[in-house]
């Protein structure tokens, strides 16, 4: 079967993007995908360097391991006085990032197409942790009163967002310190630094940023449903068929995550059925 996407983008969503990794596990069963670009945002990121480091079944196992060691989430006691500043939630996404995203994941990365990850900046560098931490409740509320993968308020509430070029990253071998600084939620995670200034989750700023240059057919990997949607003829959005299992920061449960790819396995098994069906009439 032909499929052509000139460009991919991973969108943030935590734990749920657990199901990109099964929607593209038995998408590639079928088709052989060969975009020019791809993007990612928080979590949205891993998935799309794990997918593009064959590293895909890796991540969910050593997300499963770390699991089965965490017997709660993150307290307010953990987050006030933790030793190095680290929640349990990022010392467990730090480490698994960093072990998954190994020398091969990074040179197959490097090698591999286009490849931008979307980076969040709050609006004072000298109290990231606050500000950030207030921008993540302005932007849950703008992400339930505008219900869409793309709004505008970060800009207007001063926060900055950047596409970095991960490639280069993977090349300097910073890929996993990227991945880890796109995907940090003040306060839960410490805030960490790229390349000197204080980073935020750019899901904050945009769920599904588009690649630069945005050209050509994209296929749009969401993580839940949204009523609001672009009607861009070039541009498709999937999104998982009911609720994933997983929770968005809930480190307790493995089988969750599993079913989570599962539900991914099954989404994209209908999609090819559907894109099959559409060739057809």
């Amino acid at each position: 079967m032909t499929l052509t996407f000139d460009q991919i983008v991973f969108s943030g969503g935590g734990l749920r993007c657990f199901w990109q990794g099964g929607f593209m596990e038995e998408l590639g069963r079928h088709v052989s995908l060969s975009p020019k670009r791809v993007t990612g945002v928080s979590g949205g990121a891993l998935a799309g360097a794990a997918w593009l480091g064959g590293a895909e079944r890796t991540l969910l196992d050593c997300m499963r391991a770390a699991f089965e060691e965490e017997a709660y989430n993150a307290t307010l006691e953990d987050m006030l006085n933790d030793e190095d500043g680290r929640t349990p939630h990022q010392r467990v996404y730090d480490e698994v990032v960093h072990k998954v995203l190994d020398e091969t994941a990074q040179a197959r990365i490097a090698d591999g197409p286009a490849f931008q990850i979307l980076i969040g900046y709050a609006p004072s560098a000298r109290l990231s942790g606050l500000t950030g931490a207030a921008m993540t409740v302005a932007y849950e509320a703008e992400l339930h009163v505008v219900n869409s993968p793309h709004f505008n308020w970060a800009e207007t509430a001063g926060m900055g967002s950047e596409l970095v070029d991960a490639r280069a990253a993977a090349r300097g071998g910073e890929l996993a310190d990227l991945v880890c600084a796109a995907a940090t939620i003040p306060p839960l995670f410490q805030t960490p630094e790229w390349h000197g200034k204080p980073v935020i989750d750019g899901g904050m700023a945009d769920q599904a940023p588009m690649p630069d240059p945005n050209e050509g057919s994209t296929l749009v990997l969401l993580t839940r449903q949204y009523r609001r949607l672009p009607g861009i003829a070039s541009r498709r959005y999937v999104a998982p068929s009911k609720e994933t299992p997983a929770d968005k920061i809930d480190f307790t449960d493995p089988d969750k995550l599993t079913a989570t790819w599962d539900l991914g396995r099954d989404d994209g098994a209908a999609f090819i059925r559907d894109t099959q069906r559409s060739k057809e009439e």
